[in-house]
């Protein structure tokens, strides 16, 4: 019989599946040292990001996603 695989929590907590099959995360860079980042370049990091490459799909069998 064969086993069940375990959810990674880690990556259940940073990423999210869209409807569509692909993951949206949060982009890095916006944690510290933002006085020296220009306000153009913050202003982008606060928008999601969207992965649909081949450690997406890696990233959701992990997550328990099909």
């Amino acid at each position: 019989m064969a086993t069940k695989n375990k959810t990674n929590r880690s990556l259940k907590k940073r990423f999210k599946i869209t409807a569509s099959g692909k993951l949206k995360h949060k982009k890095p860079g916006k944690r510290h040292l933002l006085a020296g980042r220009k306000p153009k370049r913050k202003r982008q990091l606060r928008l999601p990001a969207i992965t649909d490459d081949k450690t997406a799909k890696k990233y959701i069998i992990a997550m328990g996603g099909a």
